[in-house]
């Protein structure tokens, strides 16, 4: 032991290494549907390691935080400017009002209490499970110009403050929103939403991912020769099935000649034809005698993909599905998959659904038609493993730069911080990227890094850093601390549902959806779809938690502010 506390002393960065790996490992555990989650789990086992006495650059938390912050603004960049310019307006504003509650309870629970900064700041970024606040509560303590012995000790309650309030942080705010929520607003979840649905024209889907059953297929049909197809167009055909039900003609065969089809090709008794649809259609075609199968592997031998488009173009934006469906781009294409913002919420498929530039679009077809859909509605988003890094380092630099600048105002010093400035500049950045996708490209998993390992490293040297400090501080303010965040987890919550209901007037279907984006709690939005045995609570998350996520987060230097 005395070998590994020497060994971790001079070489703090296995300490670092070491309580990421144990910090995802236990995270990833549950028990019961309940799971600590990789930063808690990370900050738990950084204390542990931290009794050690190790001492760790902050340097090195610095730029793993703005890394974390600036990728956090690139994703929610596009829901964040759409939020405010356009529809979402109401949604934004019912945000920055939940927010406000947010930062107003643990403001009072902290004077109540008698709490100092670090505690306060901790049960503050543990209650509303906010980690990024801490990082800009962290520089806001180190600028007040306090001895440095004080200001350790306000940073090492921190930590401290938010262990113990994070867990009913996390637990309580989703009972709170799927099972209380429901309750005290009188809301039938489950009705609501099939009624949301209905107005949308929305039916229910079946099936999904890495299932046998597919939704789209491509089959063969022999034309019979009284049949009703025989001597019409490929567009004609086309038509004979109902509204809405989007059969493509893909190729003929005639004779021993496989061609691609054409809206104007005539079809001829005897013709073999390739048809893409829905599943259950295509079922119809064989089961009520209209079409006979065939087995044609050659004409089958169709290229198909399903791949992520990215929505760009201002001429669909805002446009409804049935709309685009109409467009010439849209023959032959199908749509399996609609995501939404920085945590990729995925959108009901319905007729009235409408797109937004930041979407990203799962369409299946054959490669020509993809292709072509993706250039009406954008750009095509393939797999890469290239970051375009010249971007990141540049943005990061320029907003770190305006966030270091300090405006007077009296004795008052009012600045961003390069935190703040790291985390606006990904949201400027990140927006000009989704209308303009010719640079800054960076991969899904680069950015699952930034954020998360970017987070994890700051959480780490912060656990390491408090850890002799964390035993003392929980032995005296453990029990009182843990009511007290409850209080600042609930009340803001609770409000705000009301808040929601009765002055926004929000649909009962997107009401707990919008609050759940408020307050940033993708698991209480988990719990609210499973409530409602729909996806549609998910259409009110996308902007709230984009405004939301902005805001808790700068709240960790405005609750300084307050105290100090």
């Amino acid at each position: 032991m005395s070998w590994l506390t020497a060994t971790l002393r001079s070489y703090p960065e296995i300490a670092i290494f070491l309580s990421l790996g144990v910090g995802y490992w236990v995270g990833g555990k549950s028990f019961r549907g309940f799971s600590l989650g990789a930063v808690t789990a990370t900050l738990l086992a950084a204390i542990a390691i931290g009794q050690f006495g190790i001492v760790i650059s902050s340097n090195v938390k610095s730029v793993f935080f703005l890394m974390f912050l600036f990728a956090v603004g690139y994703g929610v960049g596009p829901q964040f400017v759409r939020g405010i310019a356009k529809d979402g307006l109401p949604q934004a504003l019912f945000s920055v009002v939940q927010c406000v509650l947010c930062l107003a309870a643990p403001y009072v629970a902290a004077k109540v209490a008698g709490y100092d900064v670090g505690s306060a700041a901790g049960l503050f970024a543990g209650s509303q499970t906010i980690s990024a606040s801490m990082g800009l509560a962290t520089d806001a303590i180190n600028r007040v110009g306090l001895p440095a012995e004080q200001a350790k000790a306000l940073l090492d309650a921190m930590p401290t403050a938010y262990a113990v309030t994070y867990i009913f942080g996390t637990i309580g705010s989703a009972l709170i929103l799927a099972m209380l929520g429901p309750k005290l607003l009188n809301i039938d979840l489950v009705a609501a939403c099939k009624e949301y649905e209905a107005t949308l024209g929305g039916t229910s889907e079946l099936g999904g991912a890495g299932q046998a059953w597919h939704q789209f297929e491509l089959r063969a049909y022999r034309v019979a020769e009284h049949g009703r197809a025989a001597g019409m167009t490929v567009a004609q055909a086309e038509a004979l099935e109902p509204a809405g039900a989007r059969l493509f003609i893909e190729r003929i065969r005639r004779g021993g000649t496989i061609q691609e089809a054409k809206v104007d090709d005539v079809l001829q008794p005897g013709d073999v034809v390739a048809i893409s649809g829905r599943r259950e259609l295509l079922v119809e075609l064989l089961g009520g005698g209209v079409a006979t199968e065939v087995d044609d592997a050659e004409l089958l031998a169709v290229p198909i993909e399903g791949v992520d488009v990215y929505v760009t173009s201002k001429e669909v934006d805002g446009k409804t599905l049935q709309e685009l469906a109409q467009l010439p781009a849209g023959r032959g294409v199908f749509l399996r998959k609609i995501k939404r913002g920085a945590t990729e919420t995925q959108i009901p498929i319905l007729p009235s659904t409408k797109l937004h530039r930041g979407d990203t679009l799962t369409l299946v077809g054959r490669t020509q038609d993809t292709s072509a859909a993706a250039k009406v509605l954008g750009v095509l988003d393939r797999p890469t493993d290239a970051a375009d890094m010249a971007f990141v380092g540049l943005a990061i630099t320029l907003g770190a730069l305006i966030g270091a600048l300090v405006l007077h105002v009296g004795a008052i010093p009012l600045t961003l911080s390069t935190a703040g400035g790291a985390l606006i500049a990904g949201i400027v950045f990140g927006w000009l990227r989704a209308i303009h996708p010719t640079f800054g490209r960076i991969p899904a998993p680069t950015i699952w890094f930034m954020n998360s390992v970017g987070l994890n490293v700051f959480i780490a040297v912060v656990g390491i850093s408090a850890g002799p400090g964390f035993v003392a501080g929980l032995q005296k303010l453990g029990v009182s601390l843990f009511l007290w965040g409850i209080f600042a987890t609930t009340v803001p919550l609770i409000i705000g549902m009301y808040v929601a209901k009765y002055v926004f007037k929000f649909h009962p279907a997107l009401l707990l959806g919008i609050c759940a984006g408020a307050r940033t709690t993708t698991a209480a939005l988990g719990m609210i779809c499973d409530a409602a045995k729909s996806q549609v609570p998910g259409l009110g998350y996308t902007v709230t938690y984009a405004v939301g996520n902005t805001l808790l987060t700068i709240w960790g230097m405005v609750i300084v502010m307050l105290l100090t």
